[in-house]
């Protein structure tokens, strides 16, 4: 499922839904959806189950049928169904996945917005200055690898105090982005760099902060120890207000399943299809 950015009064979800209530099934529709994000953020392909019954006599989507459908209803909204298939009854798109990924986009070079392309605007975030720091910011990034408590890195609001702040960051990646991305700017002096994070799950607003301190780090506001020093702190208070990264630039990359999970079961016809990517 791919998405750009959600709306600010009505989430994704309620689009999904609204739209899957045009299929006529004979029970109402509820999507379960693997990551929730903030206003303003992207998803490259997010995932969801539902269960889907259909009036009797006839007979169930295909995978093929459900995604078809639901495009159709969904227009004219910035959501597509990229596929949909059979999994067991025991799937859940949330519960039963193994990491998610993020991407954040940097753009290099644009002294003004009016420089930014126009297919960038809102989906990335375009740092004025120079160039980047990036061995630091590889540096600082080698401290929040692994399990820790990533209070400092938390929001303030949206998922409560009382989740549990540990979290374990198995990848943090600062690279070019991919290089027929990258080389299509090149005539104007701007450059396309990409942090990639990968953990089972992630606090509200995590990536953000951690994206920004990196930022810091590479913009020379923040030494790599200083990102060790936030962690250790424990405290989202402790975290520089004016360093988060905003929303524009941050992309659900993938949400990963065990080959296991989404191995297509035999189902007898009559029952219903559950799955959606």
């Amino acid at each position: 499922m791919e998405t750009k950015s959600d709306q600010a009064l009505v989430g994704v979800q309620n689009y999904l839904e609204k739209a899957a209530e045009k299929l006529r099934p004979s029970s109402p529709i509820k999507f379960h959806i693997s990551s929730r994000t903030d206003a303003g953020v992207h998803a490259l392909a997010n995932a969801a189950h539902l269960d889907v019954l259909r009036a009797p006599g006839k007979a169930p989507f295909t995978g093929h049928q459900l995604a078809q459908g639901l495009n159709h209803h969904l227009k004219p909204e910035p959501i597509s169904i990229l596929s949909a298939q059979r999994v067991s009854s025991t799937f859940h798109a949330r519960f039963s996945a193994l990491s998610r990924t993020y991407i954040y986009r940097l753009l290099l070079g644009c002294a003004h917005r009016s420089q930014i392309p126009v297919f960038e605007r809102d989906l990335c975030w375009a740092l004025p200055g120079g160039p980047l720091d990036v061995p630091a910011m590889r540096e600082a990034a080698q401290f929040l690898l692994g399990t820790h408590d990533f209070s400092t890195f938390r929001s303030r609001r949206g998922d409560g105090a009382a989740q549990n702040p540990l979290r374990t960051l198995l990848q943090l990646q600062v690279q070019p982005a991919p290089a027929f991305l990258a080389q299509h700017y090149l005539h104007r002096e701007l450059q396309l760099w990409e942090v990639q994070v990968q953990s089972r799950a992630f606090l509200y607003g995590q990536v953000r902060r951690m994206v920004g301190a990196l930022v810091a780090v590479g913009r020379g506001r923040l030494s790599p120890g200083h990102v060790r020093e936030l962690l250790e702190l424990k405290d989202s208070r402790a975290f520089p207000p004016s360093a988060m990264a905003p929303a524009s630039g941050l992309f659900l990359k993938s949400v990963e399943y065990s080959q296991e999970d989404l191995a297509i079961p035999s189902v007898p016809a009559e029952e219903e299809l559950r799955g959606l990517s």
